[in-house]
């Protein structure tokens, strides 16, 4: 049985990959990327590497064979994912795999705002095929927020969020727990919602932020109007503004984004990674 992992060459795809290596045999592992060259050092382990776009059905001819399993790395272009993902799945269904899991959306398909909407179309795209399946419901990434710590303890954060609670998981801890349902079984036809262990609110993100780095950061809340005014004058789209503000109102101080259940911990079999390493790591 291969494993196959599309957009291997991402964040999230290449900490899967890696894992994967730790688990089973390199040869076992297919990874699929628009560009080969940023999988050459998968493929110096031993990985076969397969070149395949979202955007070109196409291409992804030939690149899964009957009875392997499938991730579904979802794509990073919003607004093009239903297209792409459907190709996959496509694909996948033509070539008989065994099973296809989907990097997805905490909270999918209840989840009301506008990011969640191309994660619930493609599950029922998934559902649609009949294939087994494996829905990985994956919460905000942690490092969202903490990519943007030189800007933070320069200007502090704003926001809509109020006080809403963001469970977030880090890529290392949702790749994990990725790899624990590509090489078991028991996971077909399951949903998993994927969320950390704790949930914490922007002002307390911004109180240990100062914490930890002794410096004065707060979090100032705003009207959603006034925070999409704010990004845009920081050179963001509208669209783009658009989608960050609707996360904050729609989601977040929604109470959408805080998760709260043990699903990733059980799956990775350890605690998650708390914000507060997160933070420590990034400031080291």
């Amino acid at each position: 049985m291969r494993i196959v992992v599309t957009g291997a060459s991402g964040k999230l795809g290449k900490l899967v990959i890696e894992g994967l290596v730790a688990e089973v045999s390199a040869e076992r592992i297919v990874a699929v990327v628009r560009d080969p060259a940023k999988a050459a050092s998968v493929a110096a382990a031993g990985v076969e590497v397969q070149t395949a776009d979202y955007n070109e059905p196409g291409t992804l001819n030939g690149v899964f064979r009957e009875g392997d399993v499938v991730l579904l790395v979802s794509g990073s272009e919003i607004g093009r994912r239903v297209p792409q993902h459907a190709a996959v799945v496509e694909a996948a269904e033509r070539a008989g795999v065994a099973r296809i899991a989907y990097t997805s959306l905490l909270g999918c398909p209840q989840a009301n705002f506008a990011l969640a909407d191309e994660h619930k179309a493609t599950e029922q795209i998934i559902l649609g095929s009949g294939l087994p399946y494996t829905l990985l419901r994956n919460a905000f990434y942690t490092e969202v927020y903490t990519d943007q710590i030189p800007a933070q303890l320069e200007h502090g954060l704003v926001g809509s969020a109020a006080d809403g609670r963001i469970g977030s998981a880090t890529r290392a801890d949702l790749a994990a727990a990725a790899v624990a349902v590509l090489v078991r079984s028991g996971h077909e036809n399951r949903a998993y919602e994927l969320s950390g262990d704790e949930a914490w609110t922007l002002t307390e993100y911004a109180t240990e932020l100062a914490r930890q780095t002794g410096k004065p950061v707060r979090y100032v809340d705003v009207p959603g109007d006034v925070y999409k005014g704010i990004l845009e004058k920081a050179g963001l789209p509208s669209e783009t503004a658009d989608m960050l503000v609707n996360v904050d109102v729609a989601a977040v101080a929604a109470g959408l984004a805080e998760g709260g259940g043990d699903d990733l911990a059980r799956l990775i079999g350890r605690p998650t990674t708390r914000l507060a390493e997160v933070i420590a790591a990034k400031i080291s």
